[in-house]
């Protein structure tokens, strides 16, 4: 079967695009347009009760969440991280499950914060402030981790858990875009700037680049996505 990612440019559909090209896997890329708040669409919902982006159809079901996706490709295929029978397992899953449960849902209440918090932008500002402080830490903790050279993580064999921070850096830097970002400085965190720089050598970025309009310098020094189809927000 061909894969099917329901995706919005520069949204978490990057992400499972990544692995995608990075394993070869076939797949459709199906546009899920957010200028028209398709995501909420009847359609959508019926594919991903929650409207968010992404979701991938696969023989087994559709499956939405963006580390469960990885986790998922990863078992299923091989390449992307440690398998169940390898010691580093359990040490790239705490450091999976910590991305996807703590630093991404961080950076969705800076994006949003009127989603979380309310139309009080003052109340917006001190959530933003205070989020801040938290994924500074969290990059921290994880550039750490990447210093050290686990298999898993910012090494010679790039997978699952680069293609999700670095794409969360690219956010980091970018949105959102009328509040100020000064708070992030990828040189700060040298090892998850490595990552990044790697990344961008591979043949999975490259394709990312042109299916979404990425610049040159998707992570290292990100620009906004000009994509050809659909719209980032």
């Amino acid at each position: 079967m061909t894969y099917v990612l329901h995706y919005a440019p520069d949204n978490a559909s990057m992400i499972i695009r990544l692995a995608l090209e990075h394993l070869g896997l076939p797949y459709r890329a199906q546009l899920v347009d957010r200028s028209v708040n398709a995501q909420n669409a009847p359609d959508y919902l019926a594919i991903n009760p929650n409207g968010l982006i992404p979701s991938l159809q696969t023989p087994a079901g559709v499956l939405f969440e963006t580390g469960a996706i990885l986790l998922w490709l990863g078992d299923t295929h091989k390449g992307l991280a440690p398998m169940p029978e390898d010691d580093a397992r359990a040490d790239y899953l705490k450091w999976l499950f910590y991305t996807a449960n703590t630093l991404h849902p961080a950076l969705r209440m800076i994006f949003y914060a009127d989603k979380y918090i309310g139309e009080d932008t003052a109340h917006q500002d001190a959530l933003r402030l205070g989020l801040q402080g938290q994924l500074k830490a969290a990059l921290e903790k994880l550039d750490q981790i990447a210093a050290s050279e686990p298999s898993w993580l910012g090494g010679a064999n790039p997978g699952a858990l680069d293609f999700y921070i670095a794409c969360c850096l690219r956010w980091c830097a970018l949105y959102p875009q009328d509040v100020s970002r000064d708070w992030f400085d990828l040189n700060q965190t040298p090892a998850l700037a490595r990552m990044c720089s790697n990344l961008e050598t591979l043949p999975c970025t490259i394709a990312l680049q042109k299916a979404e309009g990425l610049g040159e310098t998707p992570f290292t020094a990100p620009s906004y996505a000009n994509p050809p189809q659909g719209s980032a927000t």
